[in-house]
């Protein structure tokens, strides 16, 4: 599949519930290039958005890779809870379409470490998160920070900071929410060099 009309759901149309497996690909514990910071990154599968050029279309299966499990979890909490460690970041395939291992584990986040931000990749674009299900809706309300929208290879840009098509922006959710328009993160800062983060948003 390519982008086409096809990869463009109406509203709650995909739902985690019928979707999700509860599985990940993989668990990358202190990292560097998934958000500001040194990092823990969870990469759910299965993904619907299918973008052409997709750095990595095993995550596309919701079958793919292995079971989340409580043992997994305790030990994000525990790479997590170092003091060198920024925070978490949510990756894919498409998180919110993982609301279901996802939304306890960002629970206990918040509650047990508050000052870990977290970062998440969609495929989906901001405005149509705003007209999504509550599960999607409660998850984006425990994220900082929100790089949107589908990998679009016609605007492929190596010089962008951590996504890889222009059309994607990295979105302060808070301020977001709470002026009902999109606030992009104020950090923001395109180079005049490639940056390798490049190929983490392609994942989506």
């Amino acid at each position: 599949m390519t982008n086409s009309n096809w990869n463009n759901p109406k509203p709650q149309e995909w739902k985690s519930k019928d979707l999700s497996q509860g599985r990940i690909i993989d668990y990358k514990a202190f990292n560097f290039v998934d958000g500001e910071g040194v990092r823990n990154s969870l990469y759910v599968s299965g993904c619907m958005f299918h973008c052409k050029g997709c750095y990595n279309a095993a995550t596309w299966s919701f079958k793919a890779g292995i079971p989340y499990t409580q043992e997994l979890e305790e030990q994000i909490m525990t790479d997590l809870a170092q003091p060198y460690v920024q925070g978490l970041t949510l990756l894919g395939g498409e998180p919110f379409l993982n609301t279901g291992i996802l939304l306890p584990l960002l629970k206990r986040v918040r509650t047990e470490l508050p000052e870990k931000d977290v970062w998440s990749w969609t495929g989906y674009t901001w405005e149509e998160l705003m007209q999504e299900t509550p599960d999607k809706l409660e998850m984006l309300e425990l994220i900082d920070i929100l790089v949107d929208g589908r990998f679009d290879i016609t605007k492929k840009n190596l010089m962008l900071q951590f996504r890889g098509s222009s059309n994607q922006r990295i979105i302060d959710v808070a301020k977001s929410l709470a002026t009902k328009q999109v606030v992009i993160w104020e950090k923001l800062n395109d180079g005049d060099q490639a940056f390798e983060q490049v190929s983490r948003d392609q994942l989506l």
